[in-house]
């Protein structure tokens, strides 16, 4: 079983600043994704993981939070502090919390949510 926080910690945790991975493929993520999320595809995770961080936690998320197991526990494999988020991207924006939209992380600052996020 692989870490997993909730959306409160989460919140909290993007807010000061943490690293948050989206693995979706990018036409979900251009959807709509957490401001600042690095977009992280899953399906190419097996085949050539980036170099993880060591030195701070990382968190994985995608949708609703299948495939985010998958790709927090090939993370925990390569020696990265990986926390799956509980729920994904669609219970934060239904919890009202900003997304953004397009090909690029964004920052919190542009935001949108969308109905194709929720």
């Amino acid at each position: 079983m692989v870490p997993e926080i909730d959306q409160q910690w989460f919140a909290e945790a993007h807010t000061a600043g943490a690293l948050v991975v989206d693995v979706r493929d990018r036409g979900e993520y251009r959807t709509g994704h957490v401001p600042g999320a690095r977009p992280a595809p899953l399906s190419p995770l097996p085949l050539k993981p980036a170099e993880p961080p060591r030195d701070r936690p990382v968190y994985v998320i995608r949708r609703s939070g299948g495939r985010s197991a998958q790709a927090t526990a090939l993370l925990r494999d390569v020696g990265c502090d990986a926390h799956g988020v509980s729920g994904g991207t669609a219970a934060r924006t239904g919890a009202g919390r900003p997304v953004t939209a397009g090909d690029e992380p964004g920052t919190p600052d542009v935001t949108t949510t969308t109905e194709e996020t929720r």
